[in-house]
C-alpha cells in the first residue's frame, strides 16, 4: 500500500505538543478536521485505549500511537513531528519526537498489522529518521515520508 493513499498532507504537522495526552488529543483533531465522519473524542479514545495496553512508543524517539474505529472504511494515518520531545513511556525510555499514527477499520486486523509493520520498518531506517528530523515544515515533513 502507498502511504501517499492513507496519509494527507494536511495530516501531516511539526507542532510543540508538551505531552503524550496533547499529542494525542492533536491527533485526533487532525484525523477529524480530515474525516469528517469521525469525532476526535472517538478517536482519541480509542488511542488512549490502546496506551493504556502498553506504550506504542518503539524506541529511538518513535511512537507509533494505533486504534480501531468501527465508523471508517480506509486506514487513516497522521504523522507528528515535535519540535521538543516528549515523554512517552516507550520501550526505552527515551522520549519521542516523531510520531505516526494509525487509525484502521475495526474488522480489517491484517490490514492494520501488516500497515504498522511496513511504517515500523521504514521508521527504523536510520537515513529515513535523519531526513525526518531535519525537515523545517509540513510539506518537506510529507515529502519524505511518502517517498
Amino acid at each position: 500500500m502507498e502511504l501517499s493513499t492513507i496519509l494527507q498532507p494536511e495530516c501531516t504537522t511539526c507542532a510543540t505538543p508538551g505531552s503524550k495526552k496533547k499529542v494525542l488529543e492533536l491527533i485526533s483533531d487532525l484525523a477529524a478536521v480530515q474525516y469528517p465522519t469521525l469525532s476526535s473524542q472517538e478517536i482519541f479514545e480509542s488511542l488512549l485505549a490502546r496506551e493504556k495496553m502498553g506504550s506504542t512508543g518503539i524506541g529511538n524517539g518513535i511512537a507509533i500511537p494505533h486504534g480501531r474505529l468501527s465508523s471508517i472504511e480506509q486506514p487513516v494515518a497522521v504523522l507528528v513531528k515535535c519540535a521538543e520531545p516528549i515523554a512517552f513511556d516507550a520501550i526505552d525510555n527515551q522520549p519521542v519526537d516523531i510520531l505516526f499514527a494509525l487509525l484502521v477499520p475495526a474488522d480489517q486486523c491484517e490490514q492494520h498489522l501488516s500497515t504498522l509493520a511496513a511504517m515500523a520498518e521504514k521508521l527504523n531506517d536510520k537515513a529515513i529518521m535523519k531526513q525526518l528530523r531535519k525537515t523545517q515544515d509540513e510539506a518537506e515533513l510529507y515529502q519524505v515520508i511518502t517517498q
